[in-house]
């Protein structure tokens, strides 16, 4: 906020998140940039009511939010904040993989609902050990990778489906294998999505490739939840299609408590966190800051859509 005060005369949204459509658009009438959040919606209309725009920072890896194609008509700059966050995602990733082997919170909730009355014996209430497990990543990006360089520490095999190969030597140093996508789906025994959100990806994950996985198998998203077809993942988890999931993203965000997903023990929610350390949303913070004064100016921004 100092860093901006510095160069611009600003106005901030105060009042619970997102700021509502309507005044969105009253308020982007007189303003050269915009530095938008995930859970904003810069369609075609708040694009076309700011006159006089010439850049939106988006404080995110996803621009999903953003009406690009408007954007470009406009000739509007786009910034975002890529590679700042790959590693407090990938942290989380291996941090819900494990807890959702270990049945952690699982446990938590179990103890704080009074529900340990006596010590369990050598066969109760048992996890998965998660070395020489199988681990699929769809989609093996910035994030992708980072997950599947931190995965070898576990002694983690590791495989991917990527729209395209990654060189040999890469996939050498990451010690990771292509496969199809019907193989990831059912051959992995935990698939971590790492794709972005598009029209291509909407509900991509539904009960067709669900149901080649494996029963022991869970399914992991630190991406976007509408990658995932939720309806479809609710009944596979209620009918121990397979064995959990962990998601950090959801079709609809918040949920509330009387979300499905809520009910069951099956799975662990996050909500919404992948970038949410102290660290990595400082850098963001920062890269925000720098991709909108570039845009204003008319230059490229560090990282630009």
């Amino acid at each position: 906020m100092k860093e901006l005060q510095r160069h611009f005369d600003i106005e901030t949204h105060s009042g619970p998140f997102p700021i509502p459509k309507k005044k969105l658009v009253t308020k982007i009438k007189d303003k050269d940039g915009l530095i938008s959040f995930p859970y904003d919606t810069i369609d075609k209309e708040v694009i076309e009511s700011g006159k006089k725009l010439k850049t939106i920072s988006a404080f995110s890896v996803g621009y999903d939010h953003i009406d690009i194609k408007s954007a470009k008509r406009r000739k509007i700059i786009i910034g975002y904040t890529p590679e700042v966050l790959t590693i407090a995602t990938a942290d989380l990733t291996i941090t819900l993989i494990l807890d959702m082997l270990r049945r952690v919170t699982e446990g938590d909730r179990l103890v704080r609902a009074g529900g340990w009355k006596e010590v369990f014996g050598p066969d109760t209430y048992v996890g998965e050990e998660i070395a020489g497990k199988t681990l699929g990543i769809l989609g093996l990006g910035r994030i992708g990778k980072m997950v599947a360089k931190k995965a070898k520490v576990f002694d983690i095999k590791v495989i991917y489906h990527n729209r395209k190969k990654i060189p040999h030597k890469d996939e050498k140093s990451l010690g990771v294998r292509f496969v199809s996508l019907d193989s990831l789906f059912k051959k992995s025994d935990i698939i971590s999505i790492h794709v972005p959100y598009s029209k291509e990806t909407h509900e991509f994950v539904n009960k067709k490739l669900i149901k080649k996985m494996k029963k022991t198998a869970f399914l992991v998203n630190t991406a976007r939840g509408k990658i995932i077809k939720e309806n479809d993942l609710v009944l596979a988890l209620k009918q121990k299609k397979i064995a959990g999931a962990a998601l950090d993203v959801f079709y609809n965000e918040p949920i509330s408590n009387k979300h499905p997903l809520t009910k069951l023990q099956n799975v662990v929610l996050a909500p919404h966190i992948g970038s949410s350390s102290v660290k990595t949303r400082a850098k963001m913070a920062e890269l925000t800051v720098d991709n909108l004064k570039l845009g204003i100016l008319g230059k490229k921004p560090i990282y630009s859509v």
